[in-house]
């Protein structure tokens, strides 16, 4: 009998670790849904060296190359990257009870004599670009309750920065979408 009923405990045990809540599963098909949009936006109009789009654990991440928002060396988006921003903002105006943070990342190539006087690292270039992203969103109409802009400076690399392509790929805008609560 003791035999039974701790075989009958274990298999409820190992169903219930199997289940999620109600609440879990609607929010996993709400990020899906998101990232879909995004995917199917961003499709048509963009490269896939210029931009990406993955969904993690509890996230989505847009990922856009630096010169699809900037010039050389700059902080402010530039045409091109504004109509990219234009383009995205309506579905991220639709991510209710999501947190929206830009991050702005570069490479480790120190910041040129031009720059200098306005800032001093990669960090706070960094941080401009981000924080310039979140300026055209919101004034696109994203809620400005649901951004935030970060700057990482050459701290978060994903390529090497001994090659011109690794460099590249580190100098990015990364958009990253969760839930509030994270």
């Amino acid at each position: 009998m003791r035999k039974r009923v701790l075989i009958a405990a274990l298999a409820a045990a190992a169903l219930m670790v199997g289940c999620v809540s109600e609440q879990t599963y609607d929010a996993e098909v709400q990020k899906s849904a998101l990232y879909q949009q995004l995917t199917a936006k961003l499709q048509t109009e963009l490269n896939a060296d210029e931009a990406q789009i993955k969904q993690l654990q509890g996230q989505v991440k847009l990922t856009l190359v630096d010169q699809l928002l900037f010039a050389e060396g700059g902080w402010q988006v530039h045409q091109k990257g504004k109509a990219t921003l234009a383009k995205i903002a309506p579905t991220l105006s639709t991510a209710a009870a999501k947190r929206i943070v830009v991050e702005g990342f570069t490479d480790n190539v120190p910041i040129g004599p031009a720059l200098k006087s306005r800032f001093p690292s990669n960090w706070e270039l960094s941080t401009a670009r981000a924080t310039d992203v979140v300026r055209i969103l919101a004034a696109e109409g994203v809620p400005q309750d649901l951004l935030a802009a970060e700057g990482f400076g050459d701290q978060r690399p994903v390529a090497s920065n001994d090659t011109p392509q690794g460099r590249a790929q580190n100098r990015r805008v990364e958009i990253v979408i969760s839930d509030l609560a994270q």
